[in-house]
């Protein structure tokens, strides 16, 4: 993933000057903050239309293999919100660009023999429009939170070798990665939650609502006066 650019591309994921909410840890390096909004049970179908948008290329590389429309819908069926976290950014036009899956483990972590180690699975995906923004290292780094706040010890990336943007998120991040051919596994481990982790992530989660919330009512009153003035 390249480096984040300037702001005039992050606007145009809703964060001009009239709705941006600048996180303190992001503007101390120069950073804009981008709204992260959970998605839940109810946003299945906006979930599998982003997945439908990716080509076969990227399919092959979000999945291991190059999935088909059936095997998506699939899988999109089977996510578990109750146990696992899901995450998308929306730009203006209320689209999502993209979509991270945090799901809990079966078992322990990286070292089976510790019981006390537990592990989180991440994945993303992001559409073309959506690229060279930075926004896969902004999914990651919001799911490093939300899997410590579920008490993870370590998080798991399993990608293709060939991927290298996701492999480049996870070394940038210290991630420890193990090849094995064709497949390679990021290992993470993480710090143990705090009050203030618990805190900035119920933060990030409301300011995402609101601004979505406000974009959308923005964008239907353009709508309704869009009618009005072709009416009159």
């Amino acid at each position: 993933m390249t480096a984040i650019k300037p702001s005039s591309d992050l606007d145009r994921f809703g964060l001009g000057p009239d709705l941006g909410a600048p996180n303190p840890k992001s503007s101390l390096q120069g950073e804009h903050w981008v709204p992260i909004r959970d998605l839940h049970a109810r946003h299945r179908p906006r979930i599998l239309d982003h997945l439908l948008h990716l080509d076969e290329r990227d399919r092959y590389l979000r999945f291991g293999f190059p999935a088909t429309q059936h095997q998506m819908t699939q899988y999109v069926a089977s996510i578990d919100f109750k146990r696992d976290e899901v995450f998308g950014i929306f730009d203006r036009k209320l689209r999502l660009v993209a979509v991270a899956h945090l799901a809990a483990l079966p078992g322990h972590g990286p070292h089976e023999a510790h019981p006390d180690t537990r592990a989180m699975e991440f994945g993303v995906s992001v559409l073309p429009s959506g690229r060279g923004k930075g926004l896969g290292m902004r999914l990651f780094q919001h799911a490093i939170t939300h899997a410590r706040n579920q008490h993870a010890t370590h998080m798991m990336i399993h990608a293709l070798s060939e991927n290298a943007p996701m492999l480049r998120i996870a070394a940038k991040s210290g991630a420890v990665i193990e090849q094995d051919g064709p497949d390679s596994q990021a290992w993470l481990k993480l710090p143990p939650d705090t009050v203030g982790s618990h805190l900035d992530s119920s933060l990030q989660s409301l300011a995402a609502e609101v601004i979505y919330r406000v974009k959308y009512r923005m964008m239907h009153i353009s709508d309704w006066l869009r009618m009005l003035m072709a009416s009159s």
